[in-house]
Order: structure tokens, then C-alpha cells, then sequence
């Protein structure tokens, strides 16, 4: 097992000591400037959809952000963004594929509403090379099983396509989140290429059991097994075995959040490190797991890691 990790500084170790070519984080957030101006404002005034508080470490520009993943050695990434009001969707998504365009090993990524169009839009992102989706079942509040998206739906089970879902109930409920209603959604496309955020907090025994149901659905580490994540809403000691059988299976994979996280990134897989679930397993959900949900998609992801991470700062 890698030594402790304490801070950022000690990332790239971490990685090195399991013998992995850097890491691959599939929950990672860039957003439009303005977007992103009002997410860190509700998160420090502790709004009502975050419920306590929740300082963000890492308010920097974009390339700062960038750089610093590429310092700790994050070699694949997102730029994960959620509509959570008709008529956002389209323009959130031509922004945060042009990020990923200009910006080496950003994974091309996109969202959805219900709306009419959405399907339009959804296959236009695709066609520009769109790899990942987002949706926030929390946050935007609408039932995933609405009709307005059974052809979006439909289109990504047929293409492959994977889409990360905060479908769990924290940090507030409401009535669409649960494993209830995206059950429904894999009740109609058990295809689809589904990654639960945040390993289903706080509903994980449920989201587990989806997980083992249906072949393509995953889960995603996210700012569980930090202390700021367990305090509320702990992942139970008994279900540590599933969650490895599902790791070394392909369906747990590395999220973090970053940046709208009240601590060091390096806390995220310390806490991964601490399960002692194995060697075997943090290479699979730190990098394997990742890459292979989206591919490498023509990113350099198995070259020189220390070169181009060297690089970050010029």
C-alpha cells in the first residue's frame, strides 16, 4: 500500500510507488466563468443544495487548475458540467468541448435537460466529439425517466457512451434522487453505460446493488472516504468487500470533485489507500477503470509522465 499521502506534493508518489503512469479522475468540474463564479458562491454561503459548510480550496483560474492536476500527475480528466434549467444545455456543452479541444488530457464532455431538443443536441455534442456526459439529478431536480429524454437516453445505450450521474440523495434529497428514479431510466436501457457519482451517498448498499445488476453500470469514488465526506454520510465497513469485488471488476473508478472540494486533493486517495483493499485495486480504480470507461481517446496517456508534467509550469 502507498505511504500516507499529506498533501498535494505527495501525489505523484503515490501513483509512482503503483507503478502507474499518473492518474485518471473522472469527476473533475470546469465551467464557464460566470457558472462557475455563482457554484463557488452557494457553496460558501452554504446553500440550501449543499446544507453545511463547504469553503472551496482551489478557486484559481482555469490554467492554474490545469496545472495542477498535470503537477500531481492527473493525465485524464473532465470538465464535468450540468444544465439545471431549460435552454443551458447546448451552449454549456459547445464550452466545455471547446475547453477539452485546447486543453491535453481533457476528456470532450457534455449534458443534458429535458427539453425539446434535447436529443438534437445530445447527438450534435457527439458528433463534436463528445465522450462523457453529466447530468445532476440533485441540483437540477427533474425525474431521469422523463419521456423528454428516453430517445437521449436511448441514443447513448446504443453509442457506447458513458454518463456520470449524481443520482444519490446527498447532500439534500428530493424527490428524484434515490435509486428509485434512475433505476426506472436502467429499467428501460439496461445498456446504458451509467457511473453513479459519489458511490450513490448516502443510498450505497442500493447503488451497489445496482452496480451488480446491470453490466455497464459503475460507481465513482468521489469525496467519499475523506473525513469531510464521512462525517455525514459514511460508506458501511460491511460493504468494503462488494466495493472491491466491483473495483478489480471495472465498475469503481476515481472521482474527486476538484475544484469545489473543502480540502487537499491528496485527501480523496488517502482515503482510497487507508480501505488497504489492495495494490491490485487502487491501479485499477485510479487508472485502469477510468481509461477504460472512455477510452484514451488520442490522449498521450502512456508517455512520459514526468516530462509532460514538468511541463505544466511553462
Amino acid at each position: 500500500m502507498p505511504a500516507a499521502l499529506a498533501t498535494d506534493e505527495d501525489v505523484p508518489r503515490f501513483w509512482q510507488e503503483l507503478g502507474l503512469p499518473g492518474l485518471a479522475d473522472v469527476h473533475t468540474h470546469f465551467l464557464p466563468a460566470r457558472m462557475l463564479r455563482r457554484v463557488w458562491a452557494h457553496f460558501d454561503e452554504a446553500g440550501p443544495l449543499v446544507g453545511m459548510p463547504w469553503p472551496i480550496r482551489y478557486k484559481w483560474s482555469d490554467d492554474e487548475r490545469v496545472a495542477h492536476l498535470r503537477r500531481m500527475g492527473v493525465r485524464m480528466f473532465g470538465a464535468l458540467a450540468y444544465a439545471h434549467r431549460p435552454g443551458m444545455a447546448a451552449d454549456l456543452n459547445a464550452w466545455t468541448l471547446d475547453f477539452a479541444a485546447r486543453t491535453p488530457g481533457c476528456v470532450p464532455c457534455a449534458t443534458f435537460f429535458p427539453e425539446p431538443g434535447a436529443l438534437d443536441y445530445t447527438r450534435a455534442a457527439i458528433e463534436r466529439g463528445a465522450r462523457l456526459f453529466k447530468l445532476h439529478l440533485q441540483v437540477a431536480d427533474f425525474h431521469p425517466a422523463d419521456p423528454l429524454l428516453d430517445g437521449v437516453w436511448g441514443l447513448l445505450a446504443e453509442a457506447g457512451l458513458p454518463v456520470i450521474v449524481h443520482a444519490g440523495s446527498g447532500p439534500v434529497a428530493h424527490g428524484h434522487t434515490g435509486p428509485g428514479p434512475f433505476g426506472e431510466v436502467l429499467a428501460r436501457h439496461p445498456r446504458l453505460r451509467a457511473v453513479i457519482a459519489h458511490l450513490g451517498a448516502p443510498e450505497y448498499l442500493e447503488f451497489l446493488a445496482l452496480a451488480e445488476a446491470y453490466e455497464q453500470v459503475a460507481l465513482d469514488t468521489t469525496m467519499v472516504f475523506t473525513d469531510f465526506f464521512d462525517r455525514e454520510r459514511p460508506f458501511p465497513v460491511s460493504a468494503l468487500p462488494r466495493l472491491r469485488d466491483l473495483g478489480l471488476a471495472g465498475k469503481v473508478l476515481l472521482g474527486s470533485d476538484f475544484p469545489n472540494i473543502p480540502y487537499a486533493y491528496a485527501r480523496q486517495l488517502d482515503g482510497l489507500a487507508r480501505l488497504d483493499l489492495g495494490d491490485e485495486w487502487l491501479r485499477a480504480v485510479c487508472w485502469a477503470n477510468p481509461v477504460s470507461l472512455v477510452g484514451d481517446l488520442g490522449l498521450d496517456l502512456h508517455g512520459d509522465a514526468e516530462g509532460q508534467l514538468g511541463q505544466a509550469d511553462r
